[in-house]
């Protein structure tokens, strides 16, 4: 997460806890929109998480300043007035003291562990959920591009297959953050993780989510409101029931000279604050829909593809463009509906151009629905070139658009 690992030792022992029971898990009940670095603990918190809310984000991580019992009590009653949820980090090595209310969904234990940190961590797991059932015990991995000797595996792959096998976790959590850049694109790099998440999180029956950048550091150019949609939209396609940003309140330190997060350290919004307002209430509105949906297949189109036979098999049969547009450049993520329906989320890949291509889906065009992102109802399908033959779908740069297709 580039910042300070977060740990917390939980030591004590739970006693009354027979080695065969079946404590509850969590179950998460919302789609997670998020961040890394909060606001400061200080006399305008209300207005802080005002302002978190305004921007419709659905969950805070805690820690930042929250490390005291009375500063979570303040989160908590701050979440309950506007309708957040919770993360917090224990304020003491004593699972007494973990805060046990509706808005807390659980706690932050740690952040990018090695593979040796496995079997503590799994102990910590195991009792927090025989002390607060249901609850979510939260660690964030590493990405892909992290060293052999960060990971303490060969492989990522191998790391997060042992990371939910040994500590048996009821999230799945990466960060990554693509480089873009015309000498180096780290898109594909960032699809590589999402596919590792969504392997493992349908393997084991859980949900996944990741960090994404949002601010200029590093080698890290500062993104723009297409490259933020991208890298949302593309998790979205994998199948991530959260998404949080990288940060929101800008880290002191020399790392983040340019500072440029959604909020700066003074506290003052960037241009990033109604970026995300917008494009976070969008996936908010699809969100309902999305907690619904279970991946089946990520399809990765190129302009060197053959459009029907890459899509095979895929609720939309065809995909057709203009000889003035730019070649087909998308990311499909298609998806089975808990009532049988199947869905499609249709990935503008390009993050500097616009799509407008021609869409055939596999069903008459009348039974097929979109999501609305304004308002997350079902509607049916306009043509956005009624002129044209056929059915044209306009994207945004970066942006994906998410359809209801009849069971077969």
């Amino acid at each position: 997460m580039r910042l300070t690992l977060l740990a917390v030792c939980v030591m004590t022992v739970v006693t009354g806890f027979a080695a065969d029971a079946q404590p509850q898990r969590f179950q998460q009940d919302r789609f997670a929109i998020g961040f890394w670095v909060g606001p400061p603990i200080d006399d305008r918190l209300e207005a802080h998480y005002a302002a978190i809310a305004e921007a419709n984000f659905t969950i805070v991580l805690s820690g930042f300043g929250a490390n005291t019992e009375e500063a979570i009590q303040r989160q908590i009653a701050l979440c309950e007035k506007h309708d957040l949820r919770l993360l917090a980090i224990p304020p003491a090595p004593d699972l007494a003291t973990l805060p046990d209310h509706p808005v807390c969904w659980g706690y932050l234990l740690r952040d990018e562990p090695n593979a040796a940190d496995f079997p503590a961590l799994r102990t910590m797991v195991d009792k927090v959920r025989a002390e607060r059932p249901g609850r979510l015990a939260y660690i964030n991995l590493f990405p892909n591009y992290a060293s052999e000797k960060q990971l303490g595996t060969p492989t990522y792959e191998e790391h997060v297959r042992r990371f939910v096998d040994e500590v048996d976790v009821d999230v799945l959590s990466m960060d990554h953050y693509p480089i873009f850049k015309p000498e180096k694109d780290g898109r594909d790099g960032y699809c590589e993780t999402l596919s590792v998440m969504r392997e493992h999180s349908l393997r084991k029956g859980i949900p996944f989510w990741n960090f994404f950048n949002t601010m200029p550091y590093g080698p890290h150019t500062d993104p723009t409101e297409s490259q933020l949609r991208w890298q949302i939209f593309t998790s979205l396609a994998y199948g991530a029931k959260g998404v949080l940003y990288f940060c929101y309140w800008t880290p002191q330190g020399g790392e983040f000279p340019k500072g440029g997060a959604i909020i700066t350290a003074e506290g003052r919004p960037t241009r990033h604050y109604e970026q995300a307002k917008r494009i976070n209430r969008e996936i908010k509105n699809l969100g309902p829909t999305l907690m619904q949906l279970t991946s089946t297949a990520v399809i990765r189109m190129t302009e060197e593809n053959d459009p029907l036979s890459v899509l095979s098999g895929s609720p939309i049969a065809d995909i057709q463009r203009a000889d003035v547009d730019p070649p087909n450049d998308y990311l499909i993520g298609v998806f089975s509906h808990k009532d049988g329906r199947r869905a499609v989320l249709l990935n503008n890949y390009r993050f500097a151009y616009t799509a407008w291509p021609t869409v055939v889906f596999d069903a008459p065009v009348d039974q097929v629905r979109e999501v609305d992102p304004n308002t997350g109802e079902e509607v049916p399908v306009v043509d956005d070139s009624p002129l044209m033959e056929g059915t044209q779908i306009s994207l945004d740069a970066g942006a994906g658009r998410l359809f209801l297709l009849p069971a077969r």
